[in-house]
């Protein structure tokens, strides 16, 4: 028996190849639409549109990674006859691999919002073709500046993001006005413009780290050591070089950089980012002003509407989707929302606070002190021993954060300690079991900072400071009432409203262990029938 040509006798692989030599010898009628097969899996839409670009204008590309096929679509017929004519001739290769070009039986692309994120990444990249056509200028380096830069940023996380778009030859990064910065080599000016017109002005992480990413006027980047710095993907048996130099080196032929010295470096593996958290903020690439006002949501700019890089749309999306799309892993983004680093370790969500007040402290109180750096689901003060507290934390990244800011803080008079806990999770008391309420529950609490995806809270998380940044004040409450309340937490060095909005303030306490007191006792403090005070702390001075 014999059912379309193919014998049921056949192994796989010689049905397979029976299929190809079918379809190869099969007569298809000319069409716009150019299908293309036998695609390696890391083959993209750049690599598509650069078979197709010396034949005419495309209007559309598609790409199916789990078959391994694509389609091109072109303006006019004549140009997909052209492509394929060409490459009957001379066989077509994708990334080094040989690949099989016909006419498809569709005679137009069509793709429905499902396919949002590939429609966008078809767009960037059919625009990146046709801006290289129209150009005399094809450059195929970048140079990345990563603007606000809260969170390290790593050579490994800029080449997961640039070889989405096509293939990244070399990596040379550094740091140049206290500002982190990358040049990245594509291997061709479609790839490198798709990436531009992709990534330019997105967000790394939610709310900060931000890529402008130009051309460079460099013509080739000479890298000298694969390290922590700077990375030859052509070339893995270049040597990490000297331990002890740690420098920019400039030389060369003109056009030519070349790559920083080497660092103490890890080979050719990721570096381990030891500290996790944000940047002391006089490292901030920029100061952007403090503006903040619950409950308004910010949407961060997104590749196209439910998709984006790490961090992008947070009000349409979430971060782990967008980063599970171009294929980092979900496990890392947790706390996404709050722009964590992708390179934290992952671990418990639940911290040790210990050599606490024991006269002082309650569930509710360090609720909203951690609270200031990740949403708090649960606190356990432990009844044998007061100076000591679980606390479980949303997610790893944000028990990270708190941990950062917080250990040795000074609080009620004593510096605390903050350390990952070995636990997993806080256990609440079984039921008819008292623990004299040394047990909270917050999961379903309106107080959480950081419910809303993308709020302007993730913006703006800085370490304990004199300065307290306070929000939603009602038209009637004066400067007074507030240095009044403010007064009974410690001594008020000064205050300013915000010349553009009375429903914000800065006010400075006398030291920062103030700050903390006023911030625990003031923050949700009512000051109306349906009002009530947002105290956070802050970067600026008064």
């Amino acid at each position: 028996m014999v059912a379309n040509g193919l014998s049921p006798h056949q192994s796989p692989s010689e049905i397979t190849d029976a299929k190809k030599a079918k379809l190869d010898g099969a007569v298809i009628p000319p069409s716009r639409v150019v299908h293309i097969r036998s695609l390696p899996g890391e083959a993209g839409e750049t690599d598509i549109v650069q078979l197709g670009m010396s034949f005419g204008k495309m209007t559309n590309v598609l790409v199916l990674k789990q078959k391994n096929q694509a389609f091109l679509e072109f303006q006019d017929e004549s140009s997909a006859v052209a492509m394929v004519a060409y490459f009957q001739a001379n066989p077509a290769q994708v990334r080094l691999k040989p690949v099989f070009v016909q006419f498809s039986n569709h005679k137009e692309l069509k793709t429905d919002a499902s396919h949002a994120f590939q429609n966008h990444n078809a767009q960037a990249a059919l625009q990146a073709a046709h801006s290289v056509m129209g150009s005399d200028e094809q450059s195929t380096i970048l140079r990345v500046i990563v603007d606000n830069a809260f969170y390290p940023v790593s050579l490994e996380i800029l080449h997961q993001l640039f070889i989405k778009f096509g293939k990244v030859l070399k990596i040379i990064t550094f740091t140049k006005n206290n500002t982190f910065q990358a040049l990245i080599q594509m291997s061709d000016a479609i790839s490198a413009a798709a990436a531009k017109t992709s990534l330019d002005g997105q967000n790394i992480y939610n709310g900060c780290n931000t890529l402008k990413i130009d051309y460079s006027k460099l013509s080739n980047l000479n890298v000298k050591y694969n390290n922590d710095k700077s990375r030859d993907f052509t070339r893995p048996d270049l040597p990490t070089g000297d331990l002890n130099l740690d420098a920019m080196s400039l030389g060369g032929s003109s056009g030519v950089l070349m790559s920083p010295m080497p660092t103490y470096h890890h080979g050719l593996t990721p570096p381990q980012i030891t500290t996790i958290g944000a940047l002391p903020a006089q490292q901030t690439a920029v100061d952007f002003q403090e503006v903040r006002e619950e409950p308004t949501i910010i949407w961060t700019q997104g590749l196209a509407p439910g998709y984006g890089i790490p961090g992008l749309p947070m009000g349409a999306m979430s971060a782990m989707n967008a980063m599970g799309a171009f294929g980092i892993p979900h496990t890392a983004l947790g706390a996404a929302r709050i722009g964590l680093p992708l390179t934290a370790a992952m671990g418990s969500a639940v911290i040790l606070v210990s050599n606490l007040d024991e006269e002082m402290v309650t569930p509710d109180a360090l609720f909203t002190l951690f609270g200031v750096y990740g949403d708090v689901h649960r606190v356990k003060v432990l009844f044998n021993k007061k100076d000591n507290a679980l606390i479980q934390m949303a997610d790893p990244h944000q028990a990270q954060l708190a941990i950062t800011y917080l250990d040795k803080a000074r609080v009620w008079g004593k510096q605390i300690r903050v350390a990952q806990s070995k636990h997993q999770l806080v256990q609440m008391p079984k039921e008819g079991q008292s623990d004299a309420g040394l047990t909270k529950d917050y999961v379903n609490s309106p107080l959480h900072r950081f419910k809303r995806p993308g709020s302007k809270n993730c913006q703006n998380i800085f370490p304990p400071s004199q300065v307290l940044h306070l929000s939603n004040i009602p038209a009637h409450v004066t400067e007074d009432n507030l240095t009044t309340w403010f007064s009974e937490h410690g001594a008020v060095k000064a205050f300013k409203f915000f010349p553009k909005d009375r429903k914000m303030a800065l006010i400075q306490m006398n030291t920062v262990e103030e700050a903390i007191h006023a911030l625990i006792a003031m923050h949700n403090y009512q000051m109306g029938e349906s009002c009530h005070l947002r105290v956070s702390f802050s970067k600026s001075t008064i």
